[in-house]
């Protein structure tokens, strides 16, 4: 039997049953990732393994590091041929690593590549490849078309023109492929060079002067009214923790006006604090009106290592679970939305598992009696994206809420290799349902528990984000 076979991670009868009657075959509703809508626009043909598999993937590059690989061999000028072979060396050595799983349930769906990756195969693996990526249907949009995907949204910051969506949409694709609203620099004031710089792109990109606080939050008001005419409804931000030092906007305007008028260079984190929680409930307040969803990716230590972030860059492989206090500043930042009727649907994100149990009562404490999950525990994220964190977050959302109203996973990729994560996902869903099942601790009834797999694998996300898919 081949590692990757049909019952792959599915121990019981039941859960297979599980999986192939109403888990496999539902489509994909990829929700936040990181792909590049130009890739799609431009319906790109990747020419090796590298390209589609190696260009962007900080998993595998930490990975490779951790292995003893030199950098030339992983960002560096070797060849692509040379960087694949280096992370097949790694490969092996990735045992008990969702890598391990990833890579070789990857190579199966794509290429119906059952042999194991490794020095010795590596060779005729990337020759194989290379033929079958030349391939017509192997194209970005071939393969998203192959994966069952319905719609993806990408991550794009408020500057953006997003020309590429609109090329996507006018040439009829029929994949949506929507923006989601980041807008994470916008807080970035204890960076000020950087900040104004990009202050004044947002300035250009709303047509406006922004010199003052108030200009701010209309030039982010006007990105946020075009970004939902291009078919946007989601936000997302990437935050250690949330904001919640609420103060009058008279005492950010004043932050503000220091920071843009470069009268100062030097952080003050009550500055960074207050500013950030006003453009914070500014966001969210649109975001209510706007019936989008927002988005809170809370946790990570980012970028840790300085001496491989100035000579590679930042996002590279150097980030770690952080130890936030979560629950105080989470409940006053969503508490100050509710009161005021302006808290939009929100999928909390949990990189540090320690915090499951914090993010999984937070999110029961603002239901309101209008949306199902109003305030979701999203899926394992980042860290804790693999079979062991997933079942982690799906203990603690079903002890906690209501697992039957959760959205589901998502691939929070930058490759086009990476859609079998959400396979990986259902068929860990799967396995822990038959094993509650045949331990007797749910009921076996099909049309209970079945219909609820199915929900959580497409049907929930679709009709909580409200985005225009079939």
């Amino acid at each position: 039997m081949s590692f990757i076979h049909d019952d792959f991670l599915l121990s019981t009868q039941t859960a297979r049953r599980l999986y192939h009657s109403f888990a496999k075959d539902e489509p994909i509703l990829d929700y936040h990732n990181h792909l590049p809508p130009k890739d799609i626009a431009e319906d790109r043909q990747f020419r090796n393994l590298h390209e589609i598999w190696l260009e962007g993937d900080h998993y595998k590059w930490r990975a490779m590091r951790c292995n003893g690989i030199p950098e030339e061999l992983i960002t560096g000028d070797a060849t692509p041929r040379e960087k694949f072979l280096a992370w097949a060396k790694t490969v092996p050595h990735t045992l008990r690593n969702p890598l391990y799983h990833w890579t070789h349930i990857e190579l199966k769906r794509y290429f119906g590549i059952d042999e194991l990756l490794n020095e010795k195969t590596a060779p005729a693996i990337w020759e194989q490849t290379q033929a079958a990526l030349a391939r017509p249907e192997m194209s970005t949009r071939g393969i998203l078309r192959s994966q069952k995907v319905r719609a993806l949204c990408t991550t794009d910051d408020p500057t953006d023109d997003l020309a590429w969506h609109k090329k996507c949409a006018d040439d009829g694709f029929e994949i949506g492929v929507y923006p989601t609203f980041r807008p994470d620099k916008a807080l970035a004031v204890q960076q000020p060079e950087a900040w104004n710089l990009w202050c004044d792109k947002l300035a250009a990109a709303a047509n406006t002067d922004i010199n003052s606080f108030s200009a701010l939050l209309t030039a982010l008001e006007k990105r946020h009214d075009f970004f939902h005419s291009m078919g946007c409804r989601l936000s997302d931000h990437g935050l250690n923790r949330c904001y919640a030092n609420f103060s009058t906007e008279a005492a950010a305007s004043r932050i503000f006006d220091r920071y843009r008028s470069h009268r100062t260079k030097r952080l003050y984190p009550e500055d960074h604090e207050l500013l950030a929680t006003h453009i914070m409930l500014h966001v969210g307040r649109l975001n209510a009106r706007r019936k989008w969803t927002m988005q809170l990716h809370l946790g990570p230590v980012r970028n840790n290592n300085s001496r491989l972030a100035k000579k590679v860059g930042a996002d590279v492989g150097c980030d770690s679970i952080g130890d936030y206090p979560q629950a105080e500043s989470l409940s006053r930042f969503l508490d100050a939305l509710d009161t005021e009727n302006s808290l939009p649907k929100t999928v909390l994100y949990n990189v540090n598992p320690a915090d499951n149990y914090v993010f999984g009562t937070m999110a029961g404490n603002f239901a309101d009696g209008t949306t199902p999950g109003k305030v979701q525990f999203g899926s394992g994220w980042w860290f804790v994206d693999q079979k062991e964190g997933m079942e982690w977050q799906i203990n603690a959302l079903s002890n906690l809420g209501l697992l039957s109203r959760f959205i589901g996973m998502l691939t929070d990729s930058r490759s086009f290799m990476s859609f079998p994560r959400h396979e990986y996902f259902r068929r860990t869903l799967c396995n822990l349902l038959g094993n509650d099942i045949e331990a007797g601790l749910i009921p076996e009834d099909d049309e209970l528990t079945g219909s609820m797999v199915k929900n959580i694998c497409y049907a929930n996300a679709k009709a909580y984000l409200g985005l225009e898919v079939s």
